[in-house]
């Protein structure tokens, strides 16, 4: 596979999944927007370093997803700048835990803005491009939760079911124009995000570490094994293949069992 002619844009990019799946486009050949939040010399690293390991161009975009404007205004100033968005990748989240009568409201608002309504706003920024080139790859990092639901997290349960229902619509509308759209739905991803809690956990529970990881975090994923950021990378590049331009409005478990019925 080369997307050598391809330009990509993937939010939440400048660490953990998103960084895995901008560098493996980028490796394919493809242009990549990175976006996401973080200290700026990190992110400049992180930049660079694609553009040097991958002989592509990278540009960096501060876009605030919570900020329909500037989603939109990203996807018009990847257009202008790399000439196309023939690959969209969303990704950016964040999460909150808290019983449903006591979540803040503004962190609802947050999460639903940033986890859902971010993803709408870049779908309908990229179509009318790809539908004008005929191609065009949209993916969203769903979750588990687009498909069963965990207590105390109300916000981001409801808008990872509404990235499911965002995709499956976007499919059926993009159907007769070469785009394909569809979500994958991870489960526990072994992210620096992931292992900076075990120590706090640990200390509130009592926990050993591996405590904490088989019992808490794996208790759900009946391989016992976190996914990796590589490997929904890589799920993520068969979607931008032309083996999978027959796949479209799905919702990929990789989940290590979690969902299985």
């Amino acid at each position: 596979m080369t997307l050598k002619t391809r330009n990509a844009i993937v939010t939440g990019s400048t660490s953990g999944i998103g960084l895995a799946i901008a560098r493996g486009l980028a490796a394919e050949g493809a242009n990549v927007v990175i976006n996401g939040f973080g200290d700026a010399d990190a992110i400049e690293k992180e930049r660079s370093g694609i553009e040097k390991d991958f002989g592509v161009k990278a540009i960096y975009s501060s876009a605030d997803g919570t900020k329909p404007e500037e989603v939109r205004g990203m996807v018009k100033t990847a257009e202008a700048d790399l000439g196309s968005v023939d690959i969209l990748v969303n990704n950016a989240g964040i999460q909150h835990v808290d019983p449903i009568e006591n979540f803040p409201i503004e962190l609802w608002d947050k999460i639903i803005a940033l986890n859902l309504s971010a993803a709408f706003h870049a779908i309908a920024a990229a179509i009318p491009g790809m539908k004008s080139r005929k191609w065009g790859r949209i993916i969203s990092t769903a979750s588990a939760h687009s498909k069963v639901a965990s207590p105390f997290k109300s916000a981001y349960v409801s808008a990872k079911h509404g990235i499911d229902g965002l995709t499956k619509t976007a499919a059926l509308e993009l159907a007769t124009f070469g785009v394909t759209v569809n979500c994958i739905s991870p489960g526990y991803v072994w992210t620096p995000l992931v292992e900076k809690q075990i120590p706090d956990t640990m200390k509130a529970r009592n926990l050993t570490r591996e405590q904490v990881i088989n019992d808490v975090l794996l208790t759900a994923q009946p391989t016992k094994e976190f996914v990796t950021v590589d490997q929904v990378a890589a799920l993520a590049l068969f979607l931008c293949s032309d083996a999978a331009s027959q796949i479209t409005g799905a919702n990929i478990s990789i989940d290590g069992g979690w969902t299985a019925e």
